[in-house]
């Protein structure tokens, strides 16, 4: 019966010192394989879109979420919406105003673990100086010292004053925007 103690319990702390030597804390992110898109409507015409541009800070150890911080920064004028005329556009002072306006933040103010690998982001969205809290749910992919962040999320413009005067309907432009990243991070510096 000795011997059983001591095998289960050192077994145990084996298994507790390999669970310890294997987490991962993720900082580094890898643009080159990273990506912000959105998808919106036209004219009842499905578009999709994507931002050339972004900087993520992130510090993330999925033993311990509820210590994550991320934080993202969208260079606006780096926006593709479909065409040149529509970039052109939306970077003027009815859409995104990049003049005044060139960066759009997210910042996570909260990440709870739900189920493997899944978790709840609650954090803070600001766009032309407006600001609003956010919730969404991340995936994470891991693999040795790499991993793959997505999620998404409904942005409306309406709540950020994207497109106003004669845009500030949504019979041309829809009011909800689709947003999903896909950020590729490492672990280390």
């Amino acid at each position: 019966m000795k011997h059983l103690s001591t095998f289960l319990l050192s077994t145990v702390l084996t298994m507790g010192v390999a669970m310890t030597a294997s987490a991962v804390e993720y900082k580094t992110i890898q643009p080159e394989k990273s990506k912000v898109t959105f998808q919106y409507k036209q004219m009842g015409v499905a578009m999709d879109g994507r931002f050339k541009k972004f900087a993520a800070q992130l510090n993330f150890d999925p033993a311990k979420p509820a210590a994550a911080k991320a934080d993202i920064e969208i260079d606006l004028a780096s926006i593709d919406a479909g065409s040149s005329d529509a970039d052109d556009e939306v970077v003027g002072k009815t859409w995104f105003n990049v003049k005044a306006f060139p960066k759009a933040t997210f910042v996570a103010k909260q990440i709870k673990a739900n189920g493997s690998n899944q978790f709840d982001v609650t954090g803070v969205l600001t766009i032309k100086g407006k600001s609003q809290d956010i919730k969404f749910p991340l995936k994470l992919v891991a693999q040795d010292n790499a991993a793959v962040f997505s999620g998404g999320f409904v942005m409306r413009r309406a709540d950020f004053a994207i497109g106003e005067g004669m845009w500030a309907k949504f019979d041309v432009v829809a009011n909800d925007i689709q947003v999903n990243f896909q950020l590729s991070a490492i672990s280390g510096k």
